[in-house]
């Protein structure tokens, strides 16, 4: 009798490397940025050869693009749809603030480094524009609409990136302080 061979345990085995990949690549994405993480680092943080990390991810975009929809699947950007049935701008605004705020607390220091490096490294500024540029679309897009052109709507931009809210925190404000501060800035504009 013939005996069949499965991938099981290869399989299981190949998938166990790939995640150790993937996490050593977002472990460094938190902590140096991407744009100063080197497939040689990532390869020797987890443990295996370059021709092994190279038969997972044949170039660094594939494996950011794993890096970054495990951290998203772990910790999704919050949706902006349940925002757009709350009718009163003031409190529509501090929801999406807050929403969006919770998220940035939560992954400051892998947001803090990769939008740093997305000012000087082309594939992280493309990798950061596919994975936040929707979202930041559907927030401007919900949250700005009941808002005027011009001011409010350039206050609106201000209230939604990663530096505002990082300098309002370190400057000492609460979290909840940090949503109030952006809100009144954002409806008193113009």
């Amino acid at each position: 009798m013939k005996r069949v061979y499965t991938l099981k345990r290869r399989a299981a085995q190949q998938a166990d490397t790939r995640r150790r990949i993937v996490e050593a690549a977002l472990e460094l994405h938190g902590s140096v940025g991407p744009g100063r993480t080197s497939l040689s680092i990532v390869a020797e943080r987890a443990g295996v050869q370059r021709h092994t990390l190279y038969a997972h991810f044949p170039d660094e975009r594939s494996l950011f693009l794993a890096c970054s929809g495990l951290h998203l699947e772990r910790d999704p950007l919050p949706e902006a749809a349940p925002w757009a049935e709350i009718a009163e701008p003031a409190a529509r605004l501090r929801a999406g603030l807050g929403a969006l705020y919770g998220w940035y607390a939560r992954n400051a220091a892998l947001a803090g480094c990769v939008m740093r490096d997305a000012e000087f490294h082309e594939l992280t500024r493309q990798v950061a524009a596919l994975r936040f540029g929707p979202a930041m679309a559907s927030y401007d897009e919900v949250l700005g609409a009941p808002l005027a052109e011009g001011p409010q709507r350039a206050m609106l931009a201000l209230a939604l990136s990663f530096f505002t809210w990082r300098s309002l925190t370190q400057a000492g404000l609460s979290p909840e302080q940090a949503v109030e501060a952006m809100a009144r800035a954002v409806l008193s504009a113009g």
